[in-house]
């Protein structure tokens, strides 16, 4: 992010919920205790995967990364909104700004790219059951992962490299974090380079992995549909419920921010959406997963028993 020496801008106040004082303590519980329920929930989906050896597949490999991923992306934003809460004034410096942007964009991207990731392997188990275990042996499910991982890296640098912003003074952020769309706003230099790769960007994270998860999901229901037994067919959709419940609430939340023209956007509607896929996402899907999983909640029971 370039700035001009003469309106260098150094630190960014960020309002979050000022604008609405009468909320103040509404929205530090409410986000107080989505963060606890987002480390409670995320923490024992990994320790229940590493502790139940039934659960040492590859879709429980990736339900691991994912809660790993939703428990660095609640962290990358949740604990600062509830310090900014209360703060008289709630200033990040622009290294401070620059980093929580960075990790948040990435952890996000990654998030898209692992649930892609996910609805191949579902379609693999579906499509192909006699040949699953050979398909998605330990070290292809490791590359998935991270090949997952490093083009997340790879779109959140070419996206923060391309930022080339000046600042005429302004450095009033309407949300709860540095998030790339408000600041673009800020600036009072031609941003519509910077929209291109924004909308460029979401192509590679939004659109195109959408669009493989609605494929695969297709080819999937074909392949249920082939099979006789009722039993057989309630059977199978019952591992993609979960995982098509997670898909429909992060992408749509995320397609509605970043895939619509900015002339249209409204700031305060944006940053609570931002809210909804970026704090309430992380909370949800290990409870998505464990409510519809019969595995998850027979570890559980293993865990509890073990306790007693």
């Amino acid at each position: 992010m370039a700035m001009d020496n003469a309106t260098a801008v150094f630190e960014f106040l960020l309002i979050g919920i000022s604008n609405y004082p009468e909320w103040r303590v509404t929205f530090f519980t409410l986000v107080l205790i989505t963060y606890l329920s987002t480390l409670l929930g995320n923490g024992l989906m990994i320790f229940l995967i590493h502790f139940d050896s039934h659960l040492h597949t590859p879709m429980y490999f990736f339900l691991a990364n994912l809660s790993f991923l939703d428990l660095c992306y609640g962290t990358a934003s949740m604990p600062q909104a509830l310090v900014h809460c209360f703060s008289t004034h709630p200033f990040l410096s622009y290294p401070q700004c620059l980093t929580q942007m960075s990790v948040s964009l990435t952890l996000a991207t990654a998030e898209c790219l692992l649930l892609a990731v996910m609805a191949y392997d579902r379609v693999v188990a579906i499509s192909n059951p006699l040949h699953y275990s050979m398909v998605m042996n330990g070290p292809v499910c490791i590359w998935l992962a991270a090949t997952s991982w490093g083009a997340s890296l790879v779109l959140t640098a070419m996206l923060i490299l391309s930022l080339k912003l000046q600042f005429c003074e302004a450095n009033v952020i309407n949300h709860f974090v540095c998030e790339i769309l408000s600041i673009i706003k800020l600036a009072c230099s031609d941003t519509s380079f910077n929209e291109l790769m924004i909308l460029i960007t979401s192509i590679f994270t939004l659109l195109l992995p959408f669009g493989f998860v609605l494929l695969s999901y297709v080819r999937i229901v074909a392949a249920v549909l082939s099979i006789h037994s009722v039993q057989g067919r309630l059977k199978s959709f019952s591992t993609c419920g979960s995982h098509l419940v997670v898909v429909t609430v992060f992408y749509g939340a995320a397609i509605s921010m970043y895939m619509k023209p900015q002339s249209k956007s409204s700031t305060d509607r944006d940053k609570f959406i931002s809210v909804f896929y970026g704090a309430l996402t992380p909370m949800l899907n290990p409870l998505i997963y464990s409510l519809r999983n019969r595995d998850v909640k027979g570890a559980i029971r293993k865990v509890m028993a073990k306790m007693t």
